[in-house]
């Protein structure tokens, strides 16, 4: 500059671009806020994750389930009016836990379409039952599904069966103790010998548990006796009795054949 290269013109000109004015640092002082502003917008954007809403799903899961319910209803309902009365299942009873009555609070609104819609109290009787079944359905209730006309256990007396049962332990005692008294020393074995002579003075060791055991089969073999004594004395009874029903019949029916006859 000294040599005179630039004149005094151009030295301003390049003084002027070197250094900015007063008015241009303050626009680039009020572009840096908002640069940086601008940029913690687009960094919180990118670090937030995205929330989706609980109640939502809430509603997605309830109208499922909803829509479940209101299939197992229509398709017990259906599989009612087509089964004979006879051969419906037995519904068991259902406890009443908060969960179960939630259950038929919300079948009850389901079934006005098919109560409006029904025509004699048949079909109402259908869809009652139909909803009973579903609801068992939904609760996870077991059925018994063996029906009303093949359920002739129910036919046998509770006494008899609990008779029966006593013979057949009785007859599997007889053949443990049997197989002991034949030299078996199982454990299995000698912990049932050892029961059947619970509350006793037996012991195992003694020299006449030979004896002991035989005495023990008699009377075992005894008590069978009695026991189904008692049950064929109860099945002869109620043959005698049906067997007089069908003769008195008979007779009736003879006598007005011949009344019928005279006349």
């Amino acid at each position: 500059m000294r040599s005179k290269i630039f004149d005094d013109a151009e030295l301003e000109r390049l003084r002027r671009e070197a250094i900015p004015s007063s008015d241009e640092m303050a626009m680039a002082g009020d572009a840096a806020p908002q640069i940086r502003a601008d940029q913690h917008h687009v960094d919180a954007a990118v670090d937030t994750p995205v929330v989706v809403d609980s109640n939502d799903d809430g509603i997605v899961s309830q109208e499922l389930e909803l829509e479940n319910m209101r299939s197992i209803l229509e398709e017990a309902i259906v599989e009612t009016r087509s089964t004979p009365i006879e051969n419906r299942p037995r519904l068991p009873r259902i406890p009443l836990s908060k969960r179960n009555r939630a259950v038929v609070r919300a079948l009850n609104p389901m079934l006005v379409i098919y109560l409006e819609a029904s025509r004699d109290l048949c079909e109402t009787d259908s869809i009652l039952f139909g909803a009973a079944l579903a609801a068992c359905r939904i609760i996870g209730a077991k059925l018994s599904m063996a029906g009303r006309a093949t359920s002739h256990s129910s036919a046998i007396p509770a006494w008899r069966r609990r008779i029966e049962e006593r013979i057949a332990k009785a007859r599997a005692l007889i053949g443990r103790l049997i197989s002991f008294r034949s030299g078996n020393n199982s454990p299995r074995i000698v912990r049932t010998v050892r029961m059947a002579f619970a509350g006793t003075n037996v012991s195992l060791s003694q020299p006449d548990i030979t004896q002991k055991l035989t005495e023990r089969i008699d009377d075992l073999k005894q008590k069978i006796a009695a026991w189904g004594k008692r049950i064929r004395r109860f099945t002869e009874r109620s043959r005698h009795g049906s067997t007089r029903i069908v003769s008195s019949r008979v007779i009736r029916r003879g006598s007005m054949n011949h009344w019928s006859g005279q006349r």
